[in-house]
């Protein structure tokens, strides 16, 4: 039993495995299923790049002003990429807006940004992610077997620690690049948030979905505009919500669909009400 009545509500989810977590400064408040079932990320996996590519910007390997490719997409940078502020198209490489016009949710812009710091580093990205954040945090359940936009895997448990990290950070990356990655990056843009459609404005931090004032959202009505995350299309969501100094972990083994937006917003508000202040 999860210890929570909160995360009871998991148990009936429409799915044959889920895992889920609350975070808070020191560590799991509570728990339900297996924590160390390792299940596909999906598009989860960009928290985990994005905090790899932060790290090679603080070791001085690349820069968030760098230009990453000038033929394809003139005048973007890594931070451009990181906020899906580039330009690039979802899925292809080809430019469909000069940077910082529109929002475009792009694999390909978290890819080019892996081939950026791999090239920078001589390093092959998925080793890079292991040495600059699975080891750090002791992430024994996390590989990376392909695209860093969307191929990760990982636990609960591991999804947890890098929550706590967040939360209480222990030195993974500076007071500074934590805040610069929860801050929304070029304001004001607005695009399309998959699965729930045109938002304006649709905002993004480094790599990390801010929610705003988004609607309709896959966190609670309960969480705060400054909450900041990302969900999968594997059916797997994480939030750290700053006001609440929360974190919720969510991993199942069905895609999202109609049930996912209808069961995640009441679980994030129903973990809100049990644990929040």
């Amino acid at each position: 039993m999860s210890g929570s009545s909160a995360l009871e509500l998991v148990a009936d989810w429409p799915v044959d495995t889920a895992a889920a977590a609350v975070v808070g400064p020191g560590g799991v408040l509570a728990a339900h299923g297996p924590q160390d079932h390792r299940f596909p990320l999906a598009s989860v996996t960009k928290l985990l790049a994005a905090l790899a590519v932060l790290v090679a910007v603080e070791e001085e390997a690349v820069a968030l002003d760098d230009p990453v490719d000038e033929a394809l997409i003139p005048g973007a940078t890594l931070r451009h990429l990181l906020a899906h502020a580039s330009g690039l198209a979802p899925e292809r490489p080809l430019r469909s807006f000069a940077p910082a016009q529109r929002r475009v949710y792009s694999n390909v812009g978290i890819e080019l940004a892996g081939r950026h710091v791999a090239a920078a580093t001589d390093i092959d990205f998925a080793a890079y992610l292991d040495a600059a954040v699975a080891q750090p945090l002791r992430l024994t359940g996390t590989t990376l077997p392909g695209s860093p936009a969307r191929d990760g895997v990982s636990t609960a448990g591991d999804l947890a620690l890098v929550a706590t990290e967040l939360l209480s950070p222990t030195g993974l990356l500076s007071a500074g690049t934590l805040a610069d990655l929860a801050r929304v990056q070029y304001p004001g843009l607005r695009g399309v948030l998959p699965g729930y459609g045109p938002q304006d404005p649709n905002d993004w931090g480094l790599g990390f979905e801010i929610r705003g004032a988004k609607s309709p959202h896959w966190t609670g009505a309960q969480n705060s505009p400054s909450t900041y995350g990302h969900f999968g299309q594997s059916g797997t969501m994480l939030w750290i919500d700053p006001v609440a100094r929360l974190a919720l972990v969510a991993l199942a083994d069905r895609d999202f669909d109609d049930w996912a937006r209808a069961a995640w917003p009441a679980l994030s508000d129903a973990v809100l009400a049990e644990f929040a202040g």
